[in-house]
């Protein structure tokens, strides 16, 4: 998961979200969402993330949006990786749909900050 943080945050993905789906869907154990500014930030966001994934001989199952760029998901294997643009992500508001709400979010932004951090 650090990995994925910290590359999000050197290509400067925006609003930074960790979902824990552990006891919630068999699918994954994390959702992790972030925006970009534009479809061709998503883009390099997208790429740079799985090259970055690929190096550390990390999963990666699949990529999907790349060229439009306005959704890109990357399936981590445990996790899954959604980056948006902005207007998209209010749009289909995937936090709501996990049942993490506005406060709870900024809550795991405050976290995902301390662990890189720590990490550090």
């Amino acid at each position: 998961m650090h990995d994925i943080i910290s590359s999000l945050e050197d290509f400067k993905a925006e609003e930074i979200v960790a979902i824990s789906l552990i006891g919630k869907s068999s699918v994954a154990d994390y959702l992790v969402i972030a925006s970009g500014r534009s479809s061709r930030q998503v883009s390099s966001m997208a790429e740079g993330v799985a090259r970055r994934l690929r190096e550390a001989k990390k999963s990666v199952l699949g990529v999907e949006g790349l060229q439009q760029g306005d959704w890109v998901l990357i399936d981590a294997g445990e996790i899954i990786i959604h980056l948006f643009k902005p207007d998209i992500r209010s749009l289909y508001r995937l936090e709501s749909m996990w049942g993490l709400e506005e406060q709870e979010a900024e809550s795991t932004m405050d976290s995902l900050s301390d662990l890189h951090r720590a990490a550090s």
